[in-house]
């Protein structure tokens, strides 16, 4: 068995079933030590290479979720101000000289790690995923630039903490904004594509026990289907777990033996009021027949 066979095998223990292109991304990014960015549509995948990584490899899982308005303080490090405060008021009468005070205050012990410096400190390398950059600001990537290229931290108080293991890193972007060439040039890259029908059948059968394999050929060639329409929201992968789970709920057969309760069930694809109007019956009716 090659390399490239061995890990699609390891992650489809963990019930992720890789393709040639992710297996190859991530070999390359723990042998490289590289991070890794993922960039495509929401509900792809992207996150769960990541948590699928972390269970493959026995090692904890560091996340940080971007926003707009994230900074150093929620996602690097920020001091604990209360203990800093109780024990400058211990010494005050000690006669400790005040620089020997402030030395001690501003050690790490009075650090606040956050997921970016706490996932270089950890004794066992961790997979840490720094899930949608593309949701922060412009201005958090000039953050990340030293942990992506050197493993470390510059804490100006402290100086440079270096990783004490260097951390598997694997950012996801949904493409919402443009990122900086400074942050790509850092990181090797991945497109990831919505699964194609066969990938998609291995999953199913992979995540839901039981599901029975005509209904399950029928919910993925409807999804893909789906997927083809003019839609606001694209479902992705999670959502066809979902449906394929509410459907076996209400023991639904046959997707064109029961359109009612097919039509009723969308609300587990269709996430805004314009694509559940888009996909009406006769849609619905028209789907489940190519499926079929």
């Amino acid at each position: 068995m090659t390399d490239l066979e061995d890990l699609k095998a390891r992650f489809a223990q963990t019930g992720f079933i890789a393709d040639e292109t992710i297996a190859v991304a991530v070999g390359l990014m723990t042998k490289l030590s590289r991070p890794l960015l993922l960039e495509g549509a929401a509900g792809v995948g992207k996150t769960e290479v990541a948590k699928a990584l972390a269970a493959m490899l026995d090692t904890k899982l560091i996340r940080l979720q971007c926003y707009e308005g994230l900074d150093a303080a929620s996602a690097i490090y920020e001091w604990n101000y209360q203990r800093q405060l109780l024990a400058i008021k211990a010494h005050e009468g000690t006669g400790e000289r005040a620089e020997a005070v402030e030395a001690k205050v501003f050690s790490e012990d009075y650090l606040l790690k956050r997921p970016l410096l706490l996932a270089i400190s950890e004794p066992v390398p961790p997979v840490l995923l720094i899930d949608e950059i593309d949701r922060a600001d412009t201005e958090f990537e000039a953050y990340l630039l030293e942990l992506l290229s050197d493993f470390q931290v510059t804490v100006p108080e402290i100086g440079t903490i270096k990783a004490t293991s260097i951390p598997h890193v694997v950012l996801t972007s949904n493409g919402t904004r443009d990122l900086s060439d400074a942050l790509r040039r850092r990181c090797l890259y991945s497109y990831v594509e919505f699964p194609d029908a066969e990938k998609e059948l291995a999953i199913l059968h992979r995540r839901i026990d039981g599901l029975d394999h005509v209904l399950a050929q029928e919910i993925v060639g409807f999804v893909q289907g789906l997927r083809r329409e003019d839609l606001e929201k694209i479902p992705g992968i999670a959502e066809t777990l979902d449906w394929a789970a509410a459907l076996a709920g209400l023991d639904v057969r046959t997707l064109d033996g029961n359109l009612e309760s097919v039509q009723a069930s969308l609300i587990c694809l269709l996430k805004t009021e314009s694509d559940l109007k888009t996909i009406t019956p006769e849609v619905t009716s028209r789907l489940a027949g190519k499926a079929a």
